[in-house]
């Protein structure tokens, strides 16, 4: 259940949208779609999108560069998360992260089970801070996005739920 930490005004945020797959286009890409759909639904805005192949080096720099631009402040990941051999996101990002946020995935996993049973535990979706930058990295289904958006990202990437929100913690990302 949603814990409501008011603070009474909006931050738009600057979110970045990544697909990553070797077997559809942005024309076919409804992850991807879903996603920028409900940033901009909550005001958000699109920083940028873009779709690479499962391919390690890629994704890196697709988000090596967003990282990096100051403007980005969110980047939503969707694909390449789940067990085969091709997927590899977590791979990708990993390296990259300043930190991880295992409570992200772990959330994202209970709330999955309770639309897909013990399918759910084959999930790598994960989440963590580079450079001030948040990445979460989901799985590519657009049942599994909506999940995310819906349970957790839209209370999260929410300025209006005070301290009790990620965007509270926005300014702190770049302490040492």
């Amino acid at each position: 259940m949603p814990h409501h930490c008011p603070s009474g005004v909006f931050r738009p945020l600057n979110i970045a949208v990544l697909t990553v797959s070797d077997s559809r286009g942005l024309d076919e890409d409804g992850s991807g779609a879903l996603l920028v759909e409900r940033l901009l639904d909550a005001g958000h805005s699109l920083a940028a999108r873009a779709l690479v192949p499962d391919d390690i080096y890629r994704q890196r720099a697709v988000l090596s560069g967003w990282i990096a631009d100051e403007a980005v402040e969110a980047v939503l990941i969707t694909g390449g998360t789940g067990p085969t051999g091709r997927d590899r996101t977590p791979e990708a990002l990993r390296p990259l992260l300043d930190k991880e946020l295992e409570g992200f995935g772990e959330l994202f996993r209970q709330l999955s089970y309770q639309e897909i049973g013990a399918a759910a535990a084959f999930s790598r979706a994960l989440a963590g801070v580079a450079n001030g930058t948040l990445l979460v990295a989901l799985p590519g289904s657009t049942g599994a996005c909506r999940t995310a958006w819906d349970g957790i990202l839209a209370e999260q990437l929410d300025s209006r739920r005070g301290h009790c929100n990620f965007v509270a913690l926005m300014p702190r990302l770049r302490e040492h």
